[in-house]
């Protein structure tokens, strides 16, 4: 849920602190950040993960499933923060071998709550260097670690639609602009932006996923809304989407006589990776997982967005996947759960990253 991880904020910073990392809380509300600073020479590398839940109820039966109503970690964010908590207390421990600074970023309301730019807004990236993250991938081998360079998740855009007629009575539809029959003639056709606007080696999508409209059974309504979500590969493909949209949605009201309002109430760019960055985490992820158990990924692995884009867009870095197991439930699903054997190599990834990079003598993030 969106700024509303107050005992995971708390849980979080008591753990950093007893393992000695300087500790800020109520960062973007109820964001945490924890810094490892070993007083020797070396590049500022950030880590981040998500703590935030999802506003479904929980159906796995599991013992440790959620005890919130209406509240469930359907998307493994509890286990990318437990990841990093494990990594931070390995490195930690380890903070005599290794350089630089260490910067971990614990953020809220990653899942439509834009808390990655309200990270940054209030410093969270000051002095970084280089940034990873990850997120668990059911479908794919348990422990199988990939990324992709260049974009590496879809951008999204939410919309608002208000479509404003002209109300009436239900059996005299010719006195009246019925909001309704504009708003299904605009479902149909805005599913021609991405087949019929949009180059086919590109990748878009556009659904509606609300439509209100009227409160009686013989009443045409005066007006009606509707919510848009688009996905997009790039930023041009979103800008032609955003654009496209605009022109359809007004012209399609105003052939039937309708007026229309639209606005944006949200844009998360694609996660773009950085190239060198990229190579660097797969050549950890071989150290990690062995060379059958890691590589790259050349296609889109999903069009799900992720904020992390924000972060991506200021300093290099790479978000990457770990497999969470090829019969796991999907996210957002109420039956997911994230699979606790992942949690040493998604660990282990942070670690590793930190090694090669801050490790006395280490070597280049060529490898």
């Amino acid at each position: 849920m969106k700024f509303e991880e107050r005992e995971t904020s708390d849980l979080v910073a008591s753990f950093l602190v007893r393992h000695g990392y300087e500790t800020r809380q109520g960062i973007a509300g109820t964001g945490v950040i924890g810094v490892l600073d070993t007083g020797r020479p070396g590049p500022t590398l950030c880590f981040r993960a998500d703590m935030d839940a999802l506003p479904i109820q929980e159906k796995t039966g599991l013992s440790y499933a959620s005890t919130v109503p209406g509240k469930m970690h359907a998307c493994g964010h509890d286990g990318h923060t437990a990841s990093l908590l494990l990594a931070a207390a390995k490195l930690a421990s380890e903070s005599e071998q290794l350089g630089g600074r260490i910067k971990l970023l614990f953020q809220p309301a990653e899942e439509g709550g834009t808390g990655a730019a309200r990270m940054i807004e209030e410093g969270a990236l000051a002095g970084v260097d280089a940034i990873y993250g990850f997120h668990n991938r059911p479908g794919y081998r348990q422990g199988r670690v990939f990324a992709k360079a260049g974009p590496a998740m879809g951008g999204t855009s939410v919309y608002e639609v208000t479509i404003i007629g002209n109300g009436g009575h239900s059996s005299r539809p010719d006195l009246a602009v019925d909001p309704i029959f504009v708003g299904a003639s605009l479902i149909h056709s805005m599913q021609s932006v991405v087949s019929r606007r949009l180059s086919p080696l590109e990748s878009g999508v556009v659904s509606v996923t609300q439509f209100h409209g009227g409160n009686a059974h013989n009443i045409i309504p005066g007006r009606a809304s509707m919510t848009i979500n688009t996905r997009d590969a790039s930023p041009e493909t979103g800008a032609m989407i955003d654009r496209e949209l605009n022109r359809l949605i007004t012209s399609v009201c105003h052939a039937h006589g309708a007026e229309s309002e639209l606005t944006r109430i949200l844009r998360i760019p694609p996660v773009v990776n950085d190239d060198v960055e990229t190579e660097f985490t797969v050549a950890v992820a071989v150290d990690v997982v062995g060379p059958d158990n890691a590589g790259y990924v050349h296609q889109l692995p999903t069009m799900g967005a992720e904020d992390f884009a924000f972060y991506l867009e200021k300093v290099p870095g790479c978000f990457f996947f770990v497999g969470n197991g090829e019969d796991s439930a999907y996210l957002h699903h109420p039956l997911y759960d994230f699979n606790d054997d992942i949690l040493p190599v998604a660990a282990g990834m942070f670690a590793g990253i930190a090694h090669r990079r801050l490790g006395l003598g280490a070597r280049s993030r060529d490898g």
